[in-house]
């Protein structure tokens, strides 16, 4: 049973500025109804410039949140783009593999960095909510689907099976305070679609935004991110992905086809798709590029024996499910289910 929930800013600190605090308030009150503690940890709340300057302090809170005895999940805040500043100051001196403790970590979008350096250390986390767009969501209530699996989550620990969503939504086109109690456009949901290979297969999940994984190989958007993960082996070797099912969904920055190819050629390059058991991929914020992204999928990889099932309801677009990483987990597609093993 989760009581204390430690809040972190490992990207953007966004959830520090005056502007966005109805929004913060409306998801603390959501968490206090549940009988949580929040707890921000020191430097979550500093705002955005500060958290942009102070890779070090965002580490300091991460480290602080594992050690602290009283905290039973580390929630993150929001995604961003520059988490992965916090290398050095996690693994110069093994600090992360010193202050690691077995409690739930959950978040999703840039936060794929962090997943893989809890990887890289040996702790199981969990992919597909965050703090700001899912428990703060403006809506009169958390989107029932979303809710669902956080709940699970909170009263169990764990995530035993996910299935399709009946709906999805339209991304909100404004955060401002006229929009509290709005709903979102929601359209029908047509559940997990196989694109090849067989209808059910098994492995350990791992992966995230396919943004993120672009910029482990890409120097556009900062040009030392790839000398650094090279230098701290973060991104998982060939063998590390041996057996294991392939998660990926794309960003709010909905990637155009031309840089979803060089994503895909960039996993091909690292040996990705030779070893893994099957590949999920999530539903595109507001379906954009869905048909390329399929095309490009089988195009890529190259494998017409590897299961690739797009469509899940995991990453950027709403509503979200939770992916348990580091536990066996059984797809079937006929089924129209993930079963998770204990």
């Amino acid at each position: 049973m989760i009581k204390t929930v430690g809040i972190v800013s490992l990207s953007s600190g966004i959830i520090g500025e005056s502007f966005i605090r109805f929004e913060t308030d409306i998801g603390i009150r959501r968490l206090k109804a549940y009988g949580l503690n929040v707890q921000f940890m020191p430097h979550a709340l500093m705002g955005l410039d500060y958290i942009k300057a102070h890779p070090e302090k965002r580490a300091e809170d991460l480290l602080q949140a594992f050690r602290d005895p009283q905290i039973d999940m580390i929630l993150c805040a929001i995604g961003g783009d520059d988490t992965y500043r916090m290398l050095p100051y996690l693994f110069d001196h093994n600090e992360l593999a010193d202050a690691v403790t077995d409690k739930i970590f959950l978040g999703f979008s840039d936060t794929t960095v962090n997943h893989l350096m809890l990887h890289k250390v040996g702790l199981n986390s969990f992919y597909g909510q965050a703090f700001l767009p899912d428990i703060c969501e403006l809506s009169s209530e958390m989107h029932p689907y979303t809710r669902k699996y956080f709940e699970e989550l909170l009263s169990t620990g764990t995530i035993k099976e996910i299935t399709p969503s009946d709906v999805w939504y339209e991304e909100r086109k404004s955060f401002s305070s006229d929009q509290i109690g709005k709903p979102l456009i929601a359209h029908p949901n047509y559940g997990f679609e196989l694109l090849q290979g067989s209808p059910a297969f098994s492995g350990i999940i791992l992966g995230g935004c396919i943004d993120s994984m672009y910029d482990f190989f890409n120097t556009e958007r900062y040009a030392d991110m790839p000398d650094l993960c090279e230098k701290y082996h973060l991104f998982p070797d060939a063998e590390d992905w041996r057996g294991r099912i392939l998660l990926l969904e794309s960003s709010e920055e909905k990637p155009s086809p031309e840089k979803y190819r060089q994503s895909l050629e960039y996993l091909k390059e690292r040996g990705v798709f030779e070893t893994v058991s099957g590949v999920l991929v999530g539903k595109p914020m507001d379906e954009a590029y869905a048909q390329e992204y399929k095309q490009l999928l089988i195009q890529i990889i190259g494998r017409s024996d590897l299961p690739i099932v797009f469509n899940l309801n995991i990453g950027h677009a709403m509503p979200r499910c939770i992916i348990p990483f580091g536990v066996e987990a059984v797809v079937d597609v006929e089924k129209q289910m993930i079963r998770f093993a204990d």
